[in-house]
């Protein structure tokens, strides 16, 4: 960015600590860019602690916000991209009418305001990529929402036409890489910059324009007059972690179809990347297998109605990537695969309990080749079915007793030279299993109990880790050189009275005491949400926008951190977004009101 993209005036309050004592003292500061913000206000302002700062050249009213952290006078940055990832600007421009979620990473914006016909606005661009014109479609339509119903007079002046500086009749999107291949490292990466002259969105691939043109469909404004209005803007922007992803569990209850497609755009709203479908578990078999059926015929709750076919299978993959998210399967095993047993006699261990079996049956029976056979027959389908490289293995909450109270298993593990040391049994099943999983071509993910059990597992395994305590869970995984993901803090089903998308927003990823080599190694992170008490009727707003508080803390810099600036801007958020898209979200915020439900 040059000195003439960004020339105004901040106005600074610097709160200083002075013993039990806090003063302040505000100053006029003129920004020539975004190094000049650094050099300029480290001079002008004691910079040891946080400063909030007015722009848009107006020290009072509804200016612009930000927040600089600029301590230890900036001395420790020393490149861009330093710059890039400290500096916390948060600028909420125009606080009563406009809202971006996640954060993003730099943020500049003026008083200056356009006005916008929809009718008469167009994106544009010169990429011939399919997934790029389908989301000009659906940005059309998410962009300019109307207000619908007639404006009580009382709230009308939230809606007001604000002077304009000129018109934006379009966007225009440029894409440097045609390269569409969706993986872990696709780059979303993007720069949106609006101005009286020209809008432009640029972006490496065209994944990060996808996140640009969320962004800039939450800049936009509608007014009373049914015109529409946005802030000139200048937005530079990237994840902090590359898989921010969202398991959904549709074996406890089975989810709709349309349900999944309401929770996946919510998903792109948020700038999620992986859809974690963990389809299938001990109470249900919603996965439609041609090749096993009578595993589906037997475990599905309802043949007919609760199944996911192929095809829809299919549809849900191509609707994620129109958005840019992947979906990872899950077929959880040994464990959690007690309705499988039923149309599979030996599949299942029997449990004993002294010399007689209690009628119980445990984890898949680890002793009998045809099990992995039938292991090797269902992902060999499920490899076929979904497209990623990555397939989640699960392997938590396998129940060893149920395997060491079963004398043929004892006996067996004798003759195999294993002993009574059940973890030996353990790895001997799942190295089976991912031997299988790597002779298809996938790469795994595994619940971190694989690997406190001592399973032996292959170096480039992705660990999960879900247990409390999650600080010394990561490091601990991380001391042992794997990749990770954290799910612990974000659990979406356990729930609590009042605003505990706090809780969520809070989970730090990196509250431990690591290496830089151990925090490289967390690559994102997955908010969970299990099924036992969710199902089509509550399932979007026991969601949404609890989980954007994951979203926001695994897209934004670490130092995007405060509750206090956060609480009103995702009731911003849950109200001119998601209700105003028609997402039934839950307020999250307390009593209240959102003006956008007079147009539902």
């Amino acid at each position: 960015m040059t000195s003439s993209e960004l020339h105004e005036k901040w106005y600074c309050v610097s709160i200083i600590s002075s013993g039990s004592m806090i003063k302040t003292k505000t100053v006029e500061v003129t920004v020539k860019g975004w190094s000049a913000t650094v050099n300029d206000l480290q001079a002008t302002v004691d910079s040891e602690l946080w400063h909030i700062c007015r722009s848009n050249n107006n020290s009072d009213g509804d200016a612009a916000l930000a927040a600089i952290a600029l301590k230890n006078k900036m001395a420790i940055m020393k490149t861009m991209r330093l710059l890039q990832s400290l500096i916390l600007l948060i600028v909420l421009a125009n606080l009563a009418t406009c809202v971006v979620w996640p954060m993003p990473q730099m943020m500049s914006t003026t008083s200056n305001v356009l006005s916008i016909n929809s009718k008469k606005f167009s994106f544009q661009s010169s990429s011939k990529s399919d997934i790029l014109h389908q989301a000009f479609k659906r940005y059309m339509n998410l962009t300019f929402i109307p207000l619908g119903k007639e404006i009580d007079p009382r709230l009308s002046e939230s809606f007001n036409v604000t002077t304009t500086n000129g018109d934006l009749t379009s966007l225009t999107v440029m894409i440097h890489n045609s390269k569409e291949e969706l993986n872990l490292d696709s780059i979303e990466n993007y720069t949106l910059t609006i101005t009286g002259n020209a809008a432009t969105l640029e972006a490496d691939e065209v994944w990060g324009a996808l996140r640009g043109l969320e962004t800039f469909s939450q800049l936009v404004e509608p007014t009373e007059s049914g015109m529409f209005q946005i802030n000139e803007t200048k937005i530079i922007d990237f994840p902090r972690f590359k898989h921010r992803g969202m398991l959904v569990d549709t074996a406890r209850h089975y989810i709709d179809m349309e349900v999944l497609y309401q929770h996946i755009d919510t998903m792109a709203y948020n700038k999620y990347n992986v859809f974690h479908w963990h389809i299938v578990d001990d109470e249900s078999f919603p996965y439609d297998s041609k090749v096993l059926p009578e595993v589906t015929a037997k475990g599905a709750y309802n043949l007919k109605t609760h199944v996911y076919t192929a095809e829809d299978i299919s549809n849900v993959i191509k609707y994620c990537r129109y958005r840019g998210l992947r979906v990872i399967p899950e077929f959880d095993t040994p464990g959690h695969t007690r309705c499988w047993g039923r149309s599979k006699p030996n599949l299942l261990t029997k449990c004993y309990t002294g010399f007689l079996p209690n009628g119980k049956t445990g984890p898949i029976n680890p002793i009998f080749p045809e099990n992995y056979e039938f292991m090797k027959t269902l992902l060999s389908e499920v490899r076929k079915r979904f497209t990623d490289k990555y397939i989640h293995l699960g392997g938590d909450e396998v129940l060893l007793n149920c395997w060491k109270s079963n004398p043929d298993i004892r006996n067996w593990m004798v003759e195999q030279g294993l002993g009574n040391n059940i973890s030996l049994l353990e790895t001997y099943y799942e190295s089976r299993l991912l031997g299988i999983a790597s002779n298809l071509g996938y790469d795994y993910i595994v619940w971190q109990s694989v690997v406190d059990n001592n399973v032996k597992v292959m170096p480039s395994t992705v660990v999960n880790v879900y247990k409390g305590g999650f600080p010394a869970e990561l490091n601990r995984v991380t001391k042992r050189n794997f990749t990770t993901i954290l799910s612990s803090c974000w659990y979406l089903d356990i729930y609590a009275y009042g605003p505990d998308w706090k809780r969520y927003y809070s989970c730090e990823p990196f509250s431990f005491n690591g290496t830089q080599r151990q925090y490289d190694l967390i690559i994102g992170g997955e908010s969970c949400i299990w099924t036992e008490y969710v199902d089509d009727t509550n399932f979007l707003n026991r969601v949404w926008p609890r989980a954007s508080g994951t979203a926001e803390r695994l897209w934004s810099a670490k130092s995007v951190n405060s509750i206090a600036l956060a609480t009103p801007r995702i009731h911003d958020f849950r109200c001119k977004i998601l209700i105003r898209r028609g997402i039934r979200a839950e307020p999250v915020t307390g009593p209240g009101f959102c003006e956008y439900e007079l147009g539902m």
